[in-house]
C-alpha cells in the first residue's frame, strides 16, 4: 500500500479505510488509528482521492518529487504502513518505516517512469497518468481487500 501512497497519495488510506469500514480489525478499535474504520473518514479519503486522480492531471501542479509533495506521499504510506501492521499484529513502526519508504521510491519511479515514457514516445502524459491511476486503484484494491 505504501507503493500506491506514490502513486496517489490519498488512494493508499482512501482504499485502506473503505475495506476496514467494511470488515473492521479488533486490533485497532482502541489505537490512536482507529479511526480509519470510520464510515465519515472513509467517505472522507474517497472524496479526497477522486479529487487527486482529477488534479494529477492539471499540467500546472507540481512535481511529486518537491518536498512538500513527497512529503504528503511519505506520510501517506507510512499511515497504511502502521495501520495494516497493527491491523495484523505486527510492529507499527516497522510497519510505518516500510511503508514510507515504499511510497518515497514509488514517487521517485513513476515519476521518472512517466517522464520517460512521454520523451521517448512522443506522447502526451495524459494517457501515461490514466495508466498509472489505474494501477493504483486496481493494485491499491487488491491489496486492500486481500
Amino acid at each position: 500500500m505504501g507503493t500506491v501512497a506514490g502513486m496517489r497519495s490519498m488512494m493508499a488510506p482512501a482504499l485502506l479505510s473503505h475495506f476496514l469500514v467494511k470488515s473492521p480489525a479488533g486490533e485497532l478499535n482502541f489505537s490512536p488509528l482507529h479511526y480509519l474504520q470510520l464510515p465519515k473518514v472513509a467517505q472522507g479519503l474517497k472524496l479526497a482521492a477522486g479529487a487527486e486522480l482529477a488534479g494529477d492531471k492539471i499540467p500546472s501542479v507540481p512535481d511529486r518529487t518537491i518536498l512538500p509533495v513527497i512529503s504528503t506521499r511519505i506520510l501517506s504510506g507510512a499511515l497504511v504502513g502502521a495501520t495494516l501492521a497493527k491491523a495484523n499484529k505486527q510492529n507499527t513502526l516497522t510497519g510505518a518505516f516500510i511503508g514510507g519508504a515504499a511510497a518515497a521510491a514509488s514517487s521517485y519511479l513513476f515519476c521518472y517512469l512517466r517522464k520517460k515514457l512521454v520523451s521517448t514516445t512522443g506522447l502526451p502524459d495524459f494517457p501515461f497518468a490514466l495508466v498509472e491511476d489505474a494501477l493504483a486503484v486496481t493494485g491499491g484494491y487488491m491489496i486492500a481487500k486481500g
